[in-house]
């Protein structure tokens, strides 16, 4: 079949979800993914692009095999965009589709962002940023002391793969956070050496992606998605994770890159979406060029909190698809995706027209959760993901799971087994995400349920609760958690 080639730089179930895009436009006629998963062999006209027989991770190789095999790139990852892969691929003189390292920074320091987004008057809550955590502690104390009816939230500054915000219910709670990421045990890494305190506020929570080419800004579908590790009424299994996770905060819901959610979003009306575009998008857009020079081209995700009274207010940004809402986005999307990505890079995103399904999509993400037995090999007891987990679990089901629904994996990859056979088995804390389509919510929600229990693996866990509230009627979910 004649058509162009794509590589998608991606390893986990959103990009799986971007080559599965790519594999439906007829203009395409393979898509290689890297470094990829087991997920990227299982999909037709698509398969891993290797060097050697390895997958390909630097973006040195990265460069090389799309110089000799590809037409166009699409970069997914915040880590690869921050490292300023799109830079790389532009001095080749390559199509690559994603912001420049310049513009990655958005999501690369949230204290940045917050310093900007104020300077240009998009509305962001009460903040301060901090490289010293004497100075925070003292921030936290002073806040909570004149705001005694107002709580804080603690955000580590560089990437923390979705999970660097610390929401915190009180001043022992916001010092803890302080002391946990800037000082020991300093829980995401380098991401922590600086900090943004803001102030904790109340509203909905809205995930808003866009498309921007430099000139024009599109809205893209949105998603309702969920982000705590377990459903706010396993109140015993938030306490046991901490416990285990040694988090002296055993209330604390941990957050987690996505366990699932679905689309369309329930309550992101045109009204809304017009106030968000003129307040946020737009502004942002614009701004960072008059700021900095450097056009933003690729898709930009608003963390929002929407007030009671329906007014935005920017929490993060992100310069990426989000992960788990690719999954269920993605599938809805009608228009070619190799043309869309074209306009992008062409300046002529005017010129498009996106179009959608409208079934509803739903996506569970099955995680490696905590294994109360100790493994045979001797691993003790672990809280599970988004703490320590197990992996190199072997998966089973995935045959038994309907043709209409789609499995997107995050983590895993082929090996052998005891018996030399070829086995596929769990590499990450986020295994697979299982997305089911139907005419309404309530239909996608019952495939989506129904067949995720025909998978397994030890210590897989779920949460039994996405879509629930905004379905008619209840549906009776048995086996969640394994």
């Amino acid at each position: 079949m004649p058509g162009h080639k794509v590589l998608v730089i991606d390893s986990g179930g959103r990009g799986n979800s971007i080559a599965h895009a790519f594999t439906r436009s007829d203009l395409v006629s393979h898509v290689y993914v890297a470094p990829g998963n087991a997920g990227s062999e299982l999909m037709e006209r698509c398969s891993l692009a290797t060097k050697d027989g390895n997958p390909l991770k630097s973006i040195k190789d990265l460069l090389s095999f799309a110089r000799e095999n590809v037409d166009l790139t699409f970069v997914g990852p915040e880590g690869y965009l921050s490292d300023g892969i799109i830079n790389a691929f532009q001095a080749e003189g390559l199509r690559a589709v994603g912001p420049v390292k310049e513009a990655a920074i958005l999501e690369g320091s949230k204290c940045y962002t917050k310093d900007l987004l104020q300077s240009l008057g998009v509305p962001v809550p009460t903040f301060a940023n901090f490289s010293d955590p004497k100075e925070a502690g003292e921030y936290v104390r002073w806040f909570c002391s004149s705001n005694p009816e107002k709580n804080l939230v603690v955000k580590a500054d560089g990437l923390a793969a979705g999970k660097g915000s610390v929401v915190c219910s009180s001043l022992e709670e916001a010092l803890s956070a302080v002391e946990r990421i800037m000082v020991s045990p300093r829980i995401f890494g380098d991401a922590g050496s600086k900090v943004d305190i803001e102030e904790r506020m109340e509203g909905r929570e809205l995930m808003f992606f866009a498309l921007s080419d430099g000139k024009t800004v599109l809205p893209l579908q949105s998603a309702m998605d969920y982000k705590q590790a377990f459903a706010p009424e396993e109140t015993a299994a938030i306490r046991n994770f901490n416990k285990v996770a040694g988090n002296p905060n055993l209330d604390n819901n941990p957050n987690t890159g996505g366990m699932g959610g679905f689309s369309p979003h329930p309550w992101l009306d045109e009204e809304l979406i017009e106030k968000i575009m003129d307040k946020i998008a737009i502004p942002t857009i614009r701004g960072f060029k008059e700021k900095t020079g450097h056009d933003y081209i690729g898709i930009i995700y608003f963390g929002l909190m929407v007030t009671p009274d329906r007014e935005p207010y920017v929490l993060e940004v992100n310069v990426r698809m989000g992960d788990p809402e690719a999954e269920v986005i993605l599938p809805r999307l009608k228009t070619d995706m190799y043309l869309l990505s074209e306009a992008l890079l062409d300046g002529t995103l005017d010129a498009m027209k996106l179009v959608w399904s409208r079934d509803s999509c739903i996506g569970i993400c099955a995680i490696s959760g905590r294994v109360v037995k100790p493994l045979s090999s001797g691993g003790g007891e672990v809280p599970g993901y988004p703490g320590a987990h197990f992996t190199n679990m072997p998966i089973t089901g995935l045959d038994k799971v309907d043709n209409d629904v789609l499995v997107y994996h995050n983590g895993t990859a082929f090996s052998s087994d005891a018996q030399g056979g070829r086995r596929l088995f769990s590499t990450g804390g986020r295994v697979l995400t299982l997305v089911a389509r139907g005419g309404t919510l309530n239909e996608a929600r019952a495939k989506a349920y129904e067949n995720i229990k025909r998978i397994r693996f030890s210590g897989m866990r779920y949460r039994r609760d996405i879509g629930l509230s905004y379905i008619q009627e209840p549906l009776e979910i048995s086996g969640g958690q394994k």
